[in-house]
């Protein structure tokens, strides 16, 4: 019996040396393995030159210290504290910056056409010719429907006379678009963006926006005035006809149209087509365009917030919010003034749409602009 334990002992004895062996070996094995991983690191980063950071500082205290047990325990955790730090979500500051630009364009590449009529020569477009036209003369283009020799002073050949009537039907008001249209596909010039004369441009934000999106892609950029698609009936010859809907950008808001998507409009907005498409639908000018785009080309409509209308509340519009915007307006909004709610460089009598407050904020060197307001 005391034989038989005695080699039961020895035998227990003999395997827990060689156990103790087996991990002794492993153990020398793994620090062989991490030595010989950091000598590669160093090897592919230059040598050692320089403060350790990442998986190369982790490695190096993994293998060095009394305790290897301690040390590739603090290997593991670190990777594993690395691991969760790099699956976090980025920090605010990065997500708060812009989009790197698509395109690297100027105010030079953009056509800004402004819609108008004869009668709102002196009663509007002498202000926006006072503000922010001031600023862009050789981007603003203003189509209008009469002689007027003191604008073609100040505009030269960008004050055009497009022959259309004086009236406000969808007829006259797709006239002009057509013209509209026409002369940004001769000026050659990368984006076409269409306002009414009662908007406010500010042409650096709107360079910011149209400079994410490479000018030859199909872009169609606005604000929609309805929360729906529109419905319509096209009319499609020997008395038939057919149900269509499609989103479109109000253009008493403004929008623009890549020149890659304009060419693509050619069949139904050049010349004398845009004219012939809007009778097809019989809807106005922005409608028209929305139609040719969303309906018949199948773009769909990129919104955007920084453009407004008359047609939505424009007190909404905080003053710290007001250089973001691209376009501004001023009307009637429920049967009260509807103008930005903005304590600028003139009370409201002087300046009941707030443009010029609104311009003196944005670029208070203007020589009338007060010279105490500053943005």
């Amino acid at each position: 019996m005391l034989k038989n334990n005695g080699k039961k002992s020895a035998v227990f004895v003999a395997a827990s040396a060689g156990l103790s062996l087996l991990l002794l070996l492993m153990m020398m094995m793994m620090m062989v393995a991490v030595q010989h991983h950091q000598v590669q690191v160093d090897e592919d980063t230059g040598g050692g030159g320089g403060e350790d950071t990442g998986t190369r500082a982790v490695l190096r205290d993994a293998a060095q210290g009394p305790g290897v047990k301690k040390g590739f325990s603090a290997y593991f955790t670190k990777l594993t504290r690395g691991r969760r730090d790099a699956e976090k979500p980025a920090g605010s500051a990065a997500s708060s910056l812009p989009p790197p630009p698509a395109e690297d364009i100027s105010a030079d590449d953009i056509f800004i056409a402004v819609k108008t009529t004869k009668k709102f020569h002196r009663s509007r477009l002498s202000l926006l010719l006072d503000t922010w036209i001031s600023r862009n003369m050789q981007q603003t283009y203003i189509f209008t429907d009469g002689e007027d020799e003191e604008l073609k002073k100040k505009m030269g050949s960008h004050a055009i006379n497009t022959n259309c009537s004086a009236a406000h039907s969808r007829q006259a008001l797709s006239c002009k678009m057509a013209v509209e249209y026409d002369k940004f596909i001769e000026s050659g010039k990368k984006w076409f963006c269409h306002v009414d004369d009662d908007n406010y441009v500010n042409a650096r934000t709107l360079v910011k926006l149209l400079s994410q999106y490479p000018h030859t892609q199909d872009m169609y950029i606005g604000k929609p005035s309805l929360d729906r698609p529109i419905e319509a009936t096209e009319r499609l010859g020997d008395n038939k006809m057919k149900p269509v809907n499609f989103w479109f950008a109000t253009g008493g808001a403004g929008f623009c149209v890549s020149r890659g998507l304009a060419l693509k409009m050619s069949p139904w907005a050049s010349g004398g087509h845009f004219m012939n498409t809007a009778e097809k639908i019989r809807l106005p000018d922005d409608c028209t365009v929305g139609y040719i785009v969303e309906s018949v080309l199948g773009v769909p409509l990129t919104r955007s917030n920084l453009f407004h209308s008359h047609l939505e509340n424009l007190q909404q519009v905080s003053r710290s919010e007001i250089h973001k915007q691209i376009t501004l307006s001023y009307g009637m909004f429920e049967n009260k003034s509807n103008i930005i709610n903005l304590k600028g460089a003139f009370s409201v009598e002087e300046d009941p749409s707030r443009f010029k407050s609104v311009h003196c904020l944005l670029y208070p060197d203007t020589p009338w602009c007060p010279p105490q307001v500053a943005f």
